[in-house]
């Protein structure tokens, strides 16, 4: 493995750990403090987007990820984004998996 493999699987992890997150404040809450945690599940979510996002600027860096792009959304990207999600979440809606 070289430098930029072992950046980019870094950067994998911490996506990894996004994820693990948001599903720990699923189970357990959003506010939940885990015993020997200074900051509740939503702040440990942000946390983790943070170094995800510092991962990713990292590969921009070091020119994997062209630095032109934004880590920031466009508001019409999120805008498209969250229209997708909400017909999704219809499709669910009527199939009786979401309340």
């Amino acid at each position: 493995m070289n430098r930029l493999e072992h950046i980019a699987v870094t950067a994998m992890e911490e996506a990894d750990e996004v994820s693990q997150r948001i599903s720990k404040a699923l189970r357990f809450g959003w506010q939940e403090v885990q015993p020997g945690q200074p900051l509740n599940n939503a702040e440990r979510i942000v946390q983790e987007f943070h170094d995800l996002f510092t991962m990713l600027d990292w590969l921009m860096r070091e020119g994997l990820i062209d630095e032109r792009m934004s880590l920031v959304p466009m508001p019409e990207t999120a805008r498209a984004k969250r229209e997708k999600v909400e017909r999704f979440m219809a499709i669910s809606r009527d199939q009786g998996v979401l309340s």
